[in-house]
């Protein structure tokens, strides 16, 4: 299957399986359907409350440990009365905990908030031990991930960040390569906002090759060497999501779904003060 390789080496499929929003309850058997539909890339969080319902996934399937790649992410980390490091090191102890795993093959700081310098620290150790294979970050804007390298010993392998055809991040996509991160999107299809899957553009683009648009979407993505990470509940849509290395865009059809890009999250601004206060007031074990 097509990988990117990361700025230590290592390989990185290119097509992944996400659970973010997946309920606990539902995520084993996700999981199972889509390690049986092929893919090898599984990304989680311990905000997502659903490490060790994925773990049970990893362990269930019987595939060996060295044929997946595995991501899970540090939520904001507050210490009053310890360290901040020392606290993402039990962050990190109790997601390995609850995957059932001896490494996680990339390790991400989900939100550019608190005391992430700290975490990164922390971050840099885990990896020279080879528990987090590779070290990256989430939600990162161009300044925040450049001071970041400028002052650190280790460079993100990646900036997993909102990426869609409305919010095509070009520019930050070419910051990255220049400094050797590895751009990954999150909400791919924009949960479906913008009525993306009925755009008459993507749809007349999905209509010549056979495809549906969210195959299309991800093929867009692919082509850019944007690693992206699918969510679905439904097998049939896994294997749709998975079946995308049959057909290519041209470069015309490349340039028209360049137009849909208005250059703003559909989401969230990780700046927004507001926003700021919710996420980093947020608690996670």
């Amino acid at each position: 299957m097509n990988s990117v390789t990361l700025n230590n080496g290592a390989e990185m499929p290119i097509l992944g399986f996400g659970v973010y929003q997946i309920p606990p309850e539902e995520t084993q058997a996700a999981v199972e359907a889509a390690l049986a539909a092929g893919y090898r890339h599984l990304d989680t969080a311990a905000a997502y409350g659903n490490e060790e319902e994925l773990g049970a996934a990893v362990k269930a399937s019987g595939i060996a440990r060295e044929e997946l790649f595995i991501t899970t992410k540090l939520w904001v980390q507050h210490a009053p009365t310890g360290s901040v490091e020392d606290e993402t090191r039990r962050a990190f102890e109790s997601s390995l905990t609850r995957l059932g795993l001896d490494y996680v093959d990339l390790y991400l700081i989900h939100q550019p908030l608190g005391d992430y310098y700290s975490e990164w620290r922390a971050m840099q150790e885990l990896n020279k031990e080879g528990r987090a294979r590779s070290i990256g970050v989430s939600n990162f804007h161009s300044d925040r991930l450049v001071d970041l390298i400028d002052h650190n010993e280790i460079v993100p392998a990646v900036n997993q960040i909102e990426t869609h055809p409305f919010h095509q991040r070009t520019g930050e996509q070419e910051l990255m390569r220049g400094r050797g991160v590895q751009i990954e999107s999150w909400g791919p299809f924009a949960e479906g906002r913008n009525n993306l899957f009925t755009d008459p553009l993507l749809s007349e683009i999905a209509e010549a090759h056979g495809k549906s648009v969210a195959q299309v979407v991800l093929r867009w993505l692919i082509q850019r060497d944007v690693v992206v990470i699918p969510k679905s509940v439904r097998p049939e849509r896994m294997a749709e999501n998975f079946d995308v290395f049959d057909f290519a865009l041209t470069e015309e059809q490349m340039g028209r779904i360049a137009t849909l890009d208005t250059d703003e999250s559909l989401f969230f601004d990780h700046r927004d003060p507001e926003m700021v206060s919710r996420l980093g007031g947020h608690r996670v074990d």
